[in-house]
């Protein structure tokens, strides 16, 4: 399970936990310009914009997790298991594998409503990448500072969603969260009055009791509305370390800990990394679930008319730094 945020302060930051009990050995890879998408469907891409996120880079291609590319457009795939259904082969159509997805959208365009534009030609195809590697089931956030939109290929067809929250977990289907939010409108980041009745006096006693009824756990509905109340009462002063560390611990706020939700292989799912990347000068930046220190990538450094994907393996092991 997963959580991912598009956020505002003086720039504009995308980022994501990803909730596995395993990893694919994933890298920060920098997509380059030249780079040659080969589409399944026939269509290629021999120059794109260039593009940065976490990767699994298989025989020289990067399966994306979420990116960020050079005019600050930004997507990321989420487990959407149950409900995601991808369609045969559709003549008239874009038919782009969902592995596809990221790099079509983010190779070709500079901004929300051009995406949007593309993804109404869009039929998500029926298409692994290989037999060892089979599609996985996704949903789909894409966002820049305009806005945000999100992506379902369901059984009924394609639904793009506006997404006025900037906020997507996993199942239900994004309108389910849309509009169960209704139910937690009464959260508030202000001290509770007493709206009981007048004849008893009820002092409050505890700060942050106006977020009562907030949910802790750690079901994609509950992610969903915690992560919803802390980006939209986030108070920032707009600077580069203090945007990034408070989108942190947003993430923060719905990240899963070893141990508090056991599969049925007796796997536990975890957060294996954290990513927020701001998306105006390309700078992505990590943790992972054993090493809280924040690394980064700068899309920038690295040769953008190149052919080659350039990826940087994480750093996982804690350094701690000692103050005596």
């Amino acid at each position: 399970m997963c959580t991912a945020v598009s956020y505002q302060t003086d720039h504009h930051y995308f980022g994501r936990n990803l909730d596995l009990e395993y990893s694919y050995h994933e890298t920060v890879a920098v997509t380059p310009r030249h780079y040659p998408f080969c589409f399944r469907s026939g269509m290629q891409l021999e120059r794109h914009y260039a593009m940065i996120g976490m990767a699994y880079v298989q025989d020289g291609y990067p399966l994306y997790y979420e990116a960020t590319n050079e005019k600050g457009l930004s997507a990321a795939g989420l487990n959407f298991p149950g409900n995601a259904v991808y369609h045969p082969y559709a003549e008239g159509k874009d038919n782009i594998a969902p592995f596809e997805l990221i790099p079509w959208l983010l190779g070709q365009c500079a901004t929300l409503a051009e995406a949007k534009e593309l993804l109404e030609r869009i039929n998500i195809w029926k298409e692994n990448f290989s037999a060892q590697l089979p599609a996985s089931p996704l949903h789909w956030i894409v966002a820049d500072k305009t806005g945000a939109l999100v992506v379902e290929s369901m059984a009924e067809g394609l639904y793009i969603h506006e997404n006025p929250v900037g906020v997507l977990t996993n199942n239900p289907p994004f309108s389910f969260h849309l509009h169960n939010l209704t139910q937690y409108q009464y959260l508030s980041r202000h001290q509770v009055e007493n709206r009981l009745s007048a004849a008893v006096e009820l002092p409050p006693f505890s700060r942050g009791m106006g977020a009562m009824g907030l949910p802790g756990d750690l079901s994609s509905a509950s992610r969903f509305v915690r992560a919803a109340f802390t980006k939209l009462n986030s108070v920032c002063d707009g600077s580069e370390m203090q945007s990034i560390s408070q989108f942190f611990h947003i993430l923060t706020s719905v990240e899963q800990q070893r141990g508090c939700v056991q599969l049925e292989d007796g796997s536990y799912e975890l957060t294996v990394y954290s990513c927020c990347c701001n998306t105006d000068t390309g700078v992505y930046y990590y943790t992972t679930y054993d090493n809280r220190s924040l690394h980064a990538v700068d899309m920038y450094r690295e040769d953008l008319e190149g052919r080659e994907v350039v990826s940087y393996p994480l750093r996982k092991e804690e350094h701690i730094q000692f103050q005596n």
